[in-house]
């Protein structure tokens, strides 16, 4: 029930239609009264008076309400329909801004897919409450009340008789309300996991026709789709079920109700206008007892959908703003890590009491094996994830003191997996910074090394790209995603492993723009290659969420431990056969298939 009244608190900030639309449903009830009794009326003044005279007027009458009464119709259904329409757009608003503010861990923790059908198909279930659950079975109450009043007025023996199904009625409805509540919660679970399943084989495409796994893809959306649509049967099954036992109820008791009433009009008890106004009014009672099934429905599937949609409203990000945040203008970029700690699980830490200090404008590298912590290291700067223990600071300035937006317009991150919208590739370099001139996009594309390949296509900057940027290279991906950060002009950056999914060429290619970027910016360089993190101020190598290591380049390899261990199987041999070619050329010796074993590291190092 709190749900509900949590629902109705949204349609409650449109009051003025909220109000409006009970009155025209109100209006609605009182001219659909009034109608049996100017019919039996009529049938009075006929049968037994045999007076014509009054007839066209009763008639006119009964027509000028009934045209009063379509127009009340029609203003209750637009408002209801308006006012279902503005509530869903709220929640739907603020469903969306809540995932937007929400840390990486709910995400992390949540299916997309789930989230997808939250957003749409339970918001429309909140629409659908308040179009039809909330206005119309305001309706249905007040149609329900006046028709039971009219009819004790007029023969509370007849009523009572009439109404002495309804206790069966009313435990039916209860017992397929919580039926239908689980239906519903079960149904819009699955729809998620089938968004899921949806979403994932169109992101994975090129992997299933890869394995040819069409038919395994298959199977596994028909398993969700058959579970779907059997909530689905289900529920149409528990609407029809209850439909058919309050249309049995009803005819019942109007069958006993002409049987009983016949008799008093016989014995002159009853006319035969009050007997047909009568059974007029237990019409129109019978159009909620029908309802009753939809009504439940609707009450239902609002209530599992708007548990579903509180849950996300109603979470609380971990990673959130002080009430007196401070707003930082552009930061010196002198980075410090204060015996920093970090668990995604409580008890189980993925970084241990890491201290560290990076001067502005200085580059350290994190280095370290799958899992040691390295790209966490990176997320909790711009906090995407906030320490467990420690501190970070920046400019002397604890990180949670400042707000989230200054914080991260201060610190650019080009990420391994570089996300790339379906848009324009000026649009996508431009996305942080949407007013951007084209002059100053064409800028930072130069110093990322992609301008060039950008003229080459077709319509230039409004190239649009695929889905994902699939009509780009990794490697220009990479390029583009430097630019975009480029152009905020941060001055602290994060390269999070984002040579690792390219070729050498491509990873000289983007170095050299890298080398650019990095001049006069505080950089983190997150790598598992020497060539990429070498000429670091600072190197540091991660083991198991702790600092096993620390120097530069040339220290480190004088060392024994895991970094000269890497050196030995990544650059020794390329370092030793380029030595070799140097002194085979002093000696005069031919330099025989030089490019085939000169990487663009070593001519890197040539030309430095």
């Amino acid at each position: 029930m709190a749900i509900l009244v949590r629902l109705t608190r949204f349609a409650l900030k449109y009051k003025s239609r909220f109000i409006l639309a009970y009155v025209c449903a109100l209006s609605v009830t009182v001219f659909a009264l009034a109608v049996p009794r100017i019919l039996g009326y009529a049938i009075d003044s006929v049968v037994r008076a045999g007076e014509l005279r009054d007839l066209l007027a009763l008639a006119a009458a009964i027509l000028f309400i009934s045209v009063l009464r379509g127009v009340a119709a029609y203003g209750q259904q637009y408002l209801a329909e308006s006012l279902g329409q503005r509530v869903s757009y709220d929640i739907r608003n603020a469903y969306y801004d809540r995932l937007q503010r929400l840390s990486f861990a709910f995400h992390d923790q949540e299916r997309s897919g789930d989230l997808m059908s939250r957003g749409t198909g339970d918001v429309e279930g909140v629409r659908m409450f308040i179009q039809g659950g909330l206005i119309r079975g305001g309706y249905m109450i007040s149609l329900i009340i006046g028709a039971s009043i009219v009819l004790l007025v007029s023969s509370w023996q007849l009523a009572l008789m009439s109404l002495v199904f309804v206790p069966f009625i009313i435990i039916r409805t209860s017992t397929i309300m919580l039926a239908m509540r689980r239906n519903w919660m079960a149904e819009r679970r699955e729809m998620g996991h089938l968004n899921t399943v949806l979403q994932e084989n169109l992101a994975g495409q090129r992997v299933v026709k890869a394995f040819a796994a069409d038919e395994y893809e298959k199977e596994k959306f028909q398993y969700r789709a058959n579970n779907v649509a059997y909530y689905g049967f289900n529920a149409e099954r528990l609407q029809a079920v209850t439909t058919s036992l309050n249309n049995f109820f009803f005819l019942g008791g109007t069958g006993i109700i002409l049987w009983y009433g016949g008799r008093q009009v016989t014995e002159g008890i009853l006319t035969p206008g009050e007997l047909v106004a009568f059974l007029l009014y237990l019409g129109l009672l019978a159009i909620p007892v029908r309802m009753t099934a939809w009504i439940v429905n609707s009450f239902s599937r609002a209530i599992s959908s708007g548990e579903r949609i509180f849950y996300v409203l109603d979470t609380v990000s971990p990673v959130g703003e002080q009430l007196n945040a401070i707003k930082v203008d552009r930061m010196r970029g002198d980075v410090k890590f204060d015996d920093v700690s970090f668990a995604y699980n409580p008890g189980t830490n993925v970084l241990t009491n890491i201290s560290l200090h990076v001067p502005p404008a200085k580059v350290i590298a994190i280095l370290g094996a799958p899992g040691s912590g390295k790209t966490t290291a990176s997320h909790l700067i711009p906090r995407f994830y906030d320490v467990t223990a420690g501190k970070i600071t920046i400019d002397d300035m604890d990180i949670r003191e400042m707000t989230l937006e200054s914080l991260r317009h201060n610190v650019g991150i080009v990420q391994q997996d570089v996300f790339i919208f379906t848009s324009t590739i000026r649009a996508n370099i431009a996305y942080g910074s949407v007013d951007a001139s084209l002059e100053d996009i064409m800028r930072v594309a130069k110093l990322a090394q992609l301008h060039e390949h950008i003229e080459s296509m077709p319509q230039g900057y409004d190239t649009y790209v695929g889905e994902r940027g699939s009509t780009l290279s990794g490697g220009q991906r990479q390029r583009l995603a430097i630019a975009r950060t480029l152009l905020l002009n941060p001055p602290i950056l994060i390269l999070d492993d984002s040579t690792s999914s390219v070729d050498t060429a491509t990873e000289h290619l983007i170095r050299k723009a890298l080398n650019t970027v990095i001049e006069g910016r505080t950089t983190f360089i997150i790598a598992h290659r020497l060539s990429s993190i070498k000429r670091a101020d600072s190197i540091l190598v991660l083991e198991k969420g702790q600092v096993i290591q620390q120097g530069t380049h040339t220290e480190l390899i004088g060392l024994p431990g895991p970094y000269r261990e890497i050196y030995d199987l990544q650059l020794r041999p390329q370092e030793e056969q380029h030595n070799e070619l140097e002194n085979n050329s002093s000696n005069g010796l031919p330099l025989n298939n030089r490019s085939s074993i000169t990487s663009p590291d070593i001519e890197e190092e040539v030309v430095d």
